[in-house]
């Protein structure tokens, strides 16, 4: 009975020698869930710029970024609650601390960056909140004066010590938001049986490609937002956004070239199946999707002189699409090499849904799950000015764009 399967048969096709206990266990909700969490640490970095290091063209976008951050924390743990079977028993990880698991100790650290996150956003528009506190009635005006927490003074002193907590909450923030995807690169390069995984490096390449993620979900985001609402795009904040972009992406080329060199040089034991999965039957997807299209195009596009705001835009989806296929090859890659190293497992996913379990193993959570962050960004745009920035126009101005130089002139 198809009821009595063991977790991972329907969706696993085994080939060559395998052991019979062997299943692809991590499937596409273990995939974006590091892509989500990615995005969450990418974006604070990108906001944390403005508020620490005071990289002032970052200034139209500091506020966005981190709003957008929030509303990726918010869906990080959903894939992960999606893939278990036991849901519920998740509680027990804050009922039951055990400090010696990594997994309890993210538990803490997510929560911990919540606060944080939370503290800094409400810090950030509290002169706004306070505004419309005052200014609106019925129940938003409520909402607003809940948003409050019964702080509407707004002196010029009040302002300056709001800006010296939010430096501080920025500056917190920055290690909390490394740490929360480093820990996912940990777990991955702590599991001793998968060749794959097997690095200290793994943390790290994580961590930068978290980075690059984040700061090219939030070009992309920026741009089509300010657009659909008919604002102007500050062109030196894409500048600079693309150049953080650049800096990383080298970081995240180097440190993952060298994770591959290092396995070939060492020719352990298990790199002759490695060298197939890799070269033969994930070439495409590792070679020409993630390495080529998805970091050395982008990488180009980037450097050429005269950046425009459309290759911006180009070359940050380039980036998103190679990160999610990055998580692809690492977490189905891995599993994909039998433990007896004479078998290969492939994953099936299964697309047309028979059951609950192969519904949430399918297509439609994964996009839902995708699509929630900007749903959500949608609805913060609606209470807090998400898309809305004061600079100077002069000081923002782009050779060429999406929106034409008229355009540009009217707004």
């Amino acid at each position: 009975m198809e009821e009595h399967l063991a977790h991972g048969a329907l969706w696993t096709i085994k080939e060559g020698f395998t052991y019979p206990n062997e299943y692809i266990y991590w499937t596409i909700h273990i995939v974006v869930y590091p892509y989500i969490t990615g995005l969450v640490a990418g974006a604070f970095v990108l906001s944390s710029m403005y508020h620490v290091f005071g990289k002032e063209e970052l200034k139209p976008v500091a506020k966005f970024s981190l709003v957008f951050s929030f509303a990726l924390l918010l869906m990080a743990t959903s894939p992960l609650m999606l893939h278990l079977t036991q849901v519920f028993n998740s509680i027990n990880m804050i009922l039951t601390p055990h400090f010696y698991s990594a997994i309890a100790a993210f538990t803490v650290v997510y929560l911990t960056y919540m606060a944080i996150v939370l503290a800094e956003i409400w810090f950030v528009f509290r002169p706004y909140i306070v505004e419309q506190a005052k200014e609106k009635k019925g129940l938003l005006g409520l909402l607003y004066n809940a948003m409050t927490l019964g702080s509407f003074d707004v002196s010029e002193k009040a302002l300056q010590t709001d800006h010296k907590i939010i430096k501080i909450l920025a500056a917190v923030g920055i290690p909390a938001a490394a740490f929360l995807h480093g820990y996912v690169g940990f777990i991955f390069g702590s599991v001793k049986t998968v060749p794959l995984w097997k690095t200290p490096l793994m943390p790290f390449i994580f961590l930068m490609s978290a980075i690059i993620s984040g700061v090219s979900g939030c070009i992309v985001t920026y741009i089509v937002g300010m657009s659909l609402k008919r604002n102007f795009i500050c062109g030196a904040s894409i500048r600079s956004m693309c150049k953080v972009l650049v800096w990383f992406l080298v970081a995240a080329i180097v440190l993952e070239g060298i994770d591959i060199i290092f396995h070939a040089y060492t020719a352990e034991e298990f790199w002759s199946i490695m060298s197939e999965l890799l070269f033969q039957r994930f070439a495409f997807k590792m070679l020409v999707v993630q390495w080529l299209i998805g970091m050395i195009l982008p990488l180009i596009l980037l450097l050429l002189p005269r950046l425009s705001m459309l290759r911006a835009f180009i070359s940050a989806t380039l980036v998103l699409i190679g990160v999610f296929t990055m998580r692809w090859d690492v977490v189905i890659g891995g599993q994909s090499m039998s433990k007896s190293l004479a078998g290969f497992l492939t994953y099936d996913m299964p697309i047309i849904p028979h059951n609950m379990e192969s519904f949430l193993e399918g297509p439609i959570p994964i996009t839902v799950l995708l699509i929630m962050p900007l749903v959500l960004l949608f609805i913060f745009n609606k209470v807090l000015p998400v898309f809305t920035e004061v600079f100077n126009e002069e000081d923002c101005g782009f050779t060429e764009g999406l929106l034409s130089g008229k355009d540009h002139a009217k707004h």
